[in-house]
């Protein structure tokens, strides 16, 4: 399986995009610089301008791949839950039986993030602290309602319905597989937030961990 996947692109919808940034060596570097400055400086001092010097190129280049910074960071986000849904299915193949599966998809929703060999352009650990600290601002908006129906979202909802299906296998008479599923992807990202920034309401002990926490809910929550 490892050989099929070697090549594996993340797929992002299209009209997150003006030109696919995928397809090109400096797209690929607006993406890997873009996220590197966003972890940095955070994404309302984060400009279009600012990338353009960083890649010593003019802000028109990155235009042309992003309409506008709302824009890319909903890409990247999208592209944190394509590399995240990844993960899970290569995680949890083979596994037959259901809990280990769940709490296999647990792990890799909750564990501290790596970098991943397999997308040399994409610091995966720079991406996931702006997952962690700056992914409401992508879907916080008016708009919200307008950019779902346009698809913007559909990783992460077809991600929390994969792990909703593995928590019907766990227990098919449970009422509430998809609550419990976003629970367990957004509340990862939360429980590493507190333990970053507010550590004396965690349990987490510095050990930045929350799978530990979300493991023992889910198997006292399921029969």
């Amino acid at each position: 399986m490892e050989e099929l996947l070697k090549d594996l692109k993340i797929r992002i919808n299209e009209d997150l995009f003006l030109k696919d940034p995928e397809s090109s060596k400096l797209g690929k570097k607006i993406l890997g610089e873009g996220i590197l400055l966003i972890s940095e400086i955070g994404f309302e001092e984060f400009t279009f301008k600012k990338l353009g010097k960083r890649i010593g190129s003019n802000e028109s280049s990155v235009y042309r791949y992003f309409k506008n910074k709302h824009i890319f960071l909903v890409y990247i986000i999208n592209w944190f839950w394509g590399w995240k849904e990844f993960q899970l299915t290569f995680a949890t193949h083979g596994i037959q039986d259901p809990l280990e599966k769940l709490l296999k998809a647990i792990e890799v929703m909750a564990h501290p993030v790596e970098e991943d060999i397999r997308f040399a352009h994409v610091n995966e650990v720079a991406l996931n602290n702006i997952v962690i600290n700056e992914a409401s601002k992508s879907y916080l908006t008016k708009e919200v309602d307008q950019e779902n129906q346009f698809g913007y979202f559909l990783i992460y909802k077809r991600l929390i319905s994969r792990i909703s299906k593995m928590i019907d296998d766990v227990d098919p008479e449970y009422a509430h597989p998809y609550s419990l599923s976003s629970t367990i992807a957004d509340g990862a990202l939360h429980l590493h937030f507190l333990n970053k920034h507010f550590s004396t309401i965690t349990d987490a002990k510095g050990k930045c961990d929350p799978s530990h926490f979300l493991k023992n809910m889910v198997t006292n929550l399921l029969k």
